[in-house]
């Protein structure tokens, strides 16, 4: 059984407000909950205008107060712009109040430009390397309090928050399998060495309390709808969006185009290519046949599925698309979702 979750960037569509999205975002978690996915991922980003979910954990509350079921989390917290207590007593905080629905990823990038990095931390002296030692210390301040222990995570000791690495590149999938822990591939955005990290984490996973055995997520992009034209056009927000950010330009979702590929540099169609080929763009059919051809050669445990629409309705529409897609997938391989 291949379990199906929602990764939300909560996109703000050119001429709407970060509050516009923040609202869509709930009601899309409310929709995800009635069609059955199993959890709803929020990501952190910074100084983008088109991103309003910078302050994660706010978010999560707010997503986890208007649902009942659904496990809401981070996908994830770039832990080098947090010491470990904080994160440690935010996520503490929203297990304390929705026991045994919270889960937080763990990533080791900015999620944003050098400027906004400094702004955020007041210093750059921390480095990457400090990651696996801050992913130690706040497990340990999930975990109960040791006796004569002089710093505690309260509310946090003891509600053993669920953690995951989160990684595109073969550093995070050798820590994740090192600390025994589950391992999310951003294959949405960068897939190049996605089989190569799948295989890397696989081999040296060390069995730990919580996870007996290796556990993989994968990012896979959606963009379903009724008919091949309408799902190709309304694919184009997300692209243009994907260009202008690694152009330098981000921005507010902009509204779908026509041809939008066409009318591109080769070296832009190249690089959309490459992200394509952890997508499915299409009619129901299509999008069912893509979800199953991915699980078949990637054996991924859950997939997070990804979908920026500048129709809030054309979305919600998508991603139901794509929740029968996983019901019918699951129900062919002889299991339920």
């Amino acid at each position: 059984m291949t379990l199906f979750s929602i990764l939300d960037l909560a996109p703000v569509p050119q001429g709407s407000t970060p509050a516009d999205a923040l609202r869509n975002s709930l009601d899309l978690a409310q929709q995800a909950e009635k069609w059955g996915f199993e959890r709803y991922w929020l990501a952190e980003h910074h100084n983008m205008k088109g991103i309003a979910s910078a302050a994660t954990s706010v978010v999560i509350g707010y997503i986890a107060g208007g649902t009942s079921k659904i496990r809401v989390g981070a996908g994830g917290i770039m832990l080098p712009n947090h010491s470990p207590l904080v994160i440690a007593e935010q996520f503490g905080t929203l297990a304390s109040l929705y026991p045994g629905r919270i889960d937080l990823g763990l990533g080791r990038a900015p999620g944003t430009d050098p400027l906004t990095s400094r702004a955020l931390r007041r210093t750059l002296g921390g480095s990457v390397d400090d990651f696996p030692r801050d992913v130690v210390e706040l497990q340990h301040y999930f975990q109960e309090d040791e006796p004569g222990q002089k710093v505690t995570a309260v509310p946090g000791s003891g509600t053993h928050v669920p953690i995951w690495i989160l990684g595109s590149s073969l550093y995070g999938a050798q820590l994740a399998g090192m600390l025994g822990l589950p391992y999310a591939f951003a294959s949405h955005f960068a897939p190049t060495q996605m089989m190569e990290a799948i295989a890397t984490y696989r081999s040296c996973f060390k069995p730990s309390e919580q996870w007996p055995e290796p556990y993989v997520m994968l990012g896979f992009n959606i963009c379903a709808a009724e008919t091949q034209e309408e799902a190709t056009f309304l694919r184009s927000s997300s692209l243009q969006s994907f260009v202008n950010l690694r152009s330098g330009m981000p921005g507010p979702l902009p509204p779908p185009i026509e041809d939008f590929e066409s009318q591109l540099h080769p070296h832009d169609q190249a690089m959309l290519a490459q992200i394509g080929s952890c997508s499915a763009v299409g009619t129901p059919e299509t999008v069912t046949h893509g979800i199953a051809t991915f699980i078949e050669q990637t054996g991924a445990n859950e997939l997070m599925l990804v979908s920026s629409i500048y129709d809030h309705g054309k979305r919600l529409r998508s991603l139901d698309i794509a929740g029968e897609a996983g019901r019918e997938i699951n129900q062919q391989n002889g299991s339920n979702v």
